[in-house]
């Protein structure tokens, strides 16, 4: 069984929906379970409702195009919204559901979001950013001075892409700030290898934390000899950029500082034109560095306009640039 369960909402009595796709099975299914011991803070064993599938897919979606269920949020006439992923032909929408009590839901007519030519929509996410605090939201939190999160993971391409706009709670859709740069053709959480990311809401904390799945490139005979495949990201916290007001800024939750060990630092070190420069740092499997830089003022005045270029991916060769 294969599944993708966002994280439970701690409002509504801890419940889990998992989107599974049973081996034998050509249809997806999403169930719900509830923790077998909810003051457990690792939530470690799950039981499953005994009235499961809770969701199938509705007549006009394929049985294939119908996956991955958001975080819960909750409404002003007081039902609670689920949006899951999909496509009709080639457009990829999400679909939105409403419900009361998490075992019978409603599908509405509308859709909160649809791009053409993005294909099926995978593990979508939405939620609230504050465009004046610096702290993370609820997902439910919705007032003036929020924006939302539209956020999907493209199976054609193996892209997660985002972007920034208006949530309309009265009929369940979502408007982007910029339709140039919608879901699928604007901005990414990461330019790298990193797919089927999920954010969820630390109440403890206030902050909003994403991560995200990093597939690789070795072949299914040496997963079975080293007994594992791919790798979780490290976990990041996620801010509306209250300074362009038009992306969202990511950087390592604070927790990864207690996985550092053995420092070494070296200052003033003289890095000319053309050289290398030996830094002994001792023997290590794995690194972490961080550097600044001064360059000379002489030889700042001294280049010339054609020697001074914006980097991008195109001519810098940066990383899986598509």
């Amino acid at each position: 069984m294969d599944c993708s369960m966002p994280f439970p909402n701690r409002n509504v009595g801890m419940r889990g929906l998992l989107s599974c796709l049973n081996h034998g099975k050509e249809r997806p299914e999403h169930n719900l379970a509830y923790p077998a011991d909810p003051s457990d803070p690792r939530l470690i064993h799950w039981v499953k409702y005994p009235g499961n599938p809770i969701l199938v897919p509705p007549p006009h979606i394929r049985d294939l195009d119908f996956r991955d269920p958001t975080t819960a949020w909750f409404g002003p006439d007081g039902h609670w919204r689920v949006a899951i992923g999909s496509k009709i032909n080639d457009t990829g929408i999400s679909l939105v559901y409403h419900t009361t009590n998490f075992t019978t839901y409603e599908l509405l007519d509308g859709l909160l979001h649809a791009v053409p030519e993005t294909g099926m929509w995978e593990c979508v996410d939405f939620y609230p950013v504050s465009t004046t605090e610096k702290k993370g939201l609820n997902t439910s939190d919705n007032w003036p001075g929020v924006k939302h999160v539209l956020k999907a993971s493209l199976d054609n391409t193996k892209i997660d892409y985002y972007a920034l706009g208006t949530y309309y709670v009265e009929n369940d859709t979502w408007i982007p700030d910029n339709e140039m740069a919608d879901v699928g053709f604007g901005l990414r959480y990461d330019y790298g290898k990193y797919y089927a990311s999920k954010t969820f809401y630390d109440q403890n904390k206030q902050r909003r934390v994403l991560w995200g799945w990093i597939g690789e490139s070795d072949s299914e005979d040496d997963d079975i000899k080293k007994g594992w495949a791919s790798v979780q990201s490290i976990p990041r916290v996620v801010l509306f950029d209250q300074k362009t007001r038009s992306n969202l800024l990511q950087w390592p939750v604070e927790e990864v500082e207690n996985l550092r060990s053995n420092l070494k630092e070296f200052n003033k070190v003289v890095v000319g034109p053309g050289t290398v420069v030996p830094l002994d740092v001792g023997t290590a499997t794995q690194l972490d560095i961080s550097a600044e830089f001064e360059i000379d003022g002489k030889a700042l005045k001294g280049a010339t306009r054609d020697d001074i270029v914006g980097y991008n991916c195109v001519v810098g060769g940066g990383a899986n640039y598509l």
